[in-house]
């Protein structure tokens, strides 16, 4: 354990010690910062809910503001303990691909990942439920879409239903989970709001620094 809290300190030295401002924006590398963060970024690649990458992921890169990272790094540690940690799906997210989401959401004719992201919903209900929006707090880069893993084997923990289910069965408190799902659950929003993240109750895998640096700018720069 003494050697896990040294890495995480020495990888909070080096967020701080990071320039303000990076290509990509004021970010830094999650990846870099959170030992054994598990990276999945599926924006980068063709395993989401369009089947391609999205405009702006020309790689598979974790950026966040370095307060977020520092608060990511808080919970990896505190799970350490439980055998667990994080694996992330999406952090900052440009507004270009923000643009690419709702032009993808308007083409009534696209619906080819329909039966693995959104079954049971109407792709025209979209916008009114919640699950694309014109704007994103991802392009603010404090927001991460995450879930649990186990450390032994990366094996992610069972949550009911996958990363970007666009179904009511996603809501943090959707009755119809496992008791252990529904532990599970608890568990990641927990972790989260105990280093400082708000939770979205429609998405269980989706939380905001509650203190983030840039709650009223949204970014472009790809991640590259």
């Amino acid at each position: 354990m003494a050697d896990l809290m040294r890495t995480v300190l020495t990888g909070l030295a080096l967020a701080a010690a990071q320039p303000a401002a990076t290509e990509a924006g004021p970010f830094v590398d999650a990846g870099g910062v959170v030992p054994g963060l598990v990276l999945d970024l599926r924006y980068a690649g063709s395993d989401n809910f369009i089947g391609r990458p999205i405009a702006g992921y020309e790689a598979p890169r974790c950026l966040l503001t370095p307060q977020a990272a520092r608060a990511l790094a808080t919970v990896q540690a505190a799970l350490a303990p439980e055998g667990l940690g994080l694996k992330v799906f999406d952090c900052y997210r440009p507004r270009r691909a923000v643009a690419d989401f709702a032009a993808w959401a308007r083409d009534p004719a696209d619906t080819r990942m329909k039966p693995a992201y959104y079954p049971r919903t109407d792709k025209a209900d979209l916008f009114r439920l919640g699950y694309i929006a014109e704007r994103s707090s991802h392009s603010r880069g404090s927001t991460v879409d995450l879930t649990l893993v186990r450390r032994a084997d990366g094996a992610e923990l069972d949550m009911g239903t996958p990363f970007d289910l666009f179904d009511e069965a996603s809501a943090t408190d959707f009755p119809g989970l496992s008791p252990e799902q529904a532990r599970n659950r608890r568990r990641l929003r927990d972790a989260m709001i105990r280093a400082g993240f708000v939770p979205y109750a429609q998405e269980w895998w989706h939380f905001t620094l509650r203190d983030e640096p840039f709650p009223t700018t949204s970014f472009d720069q790809p991640v590259r």
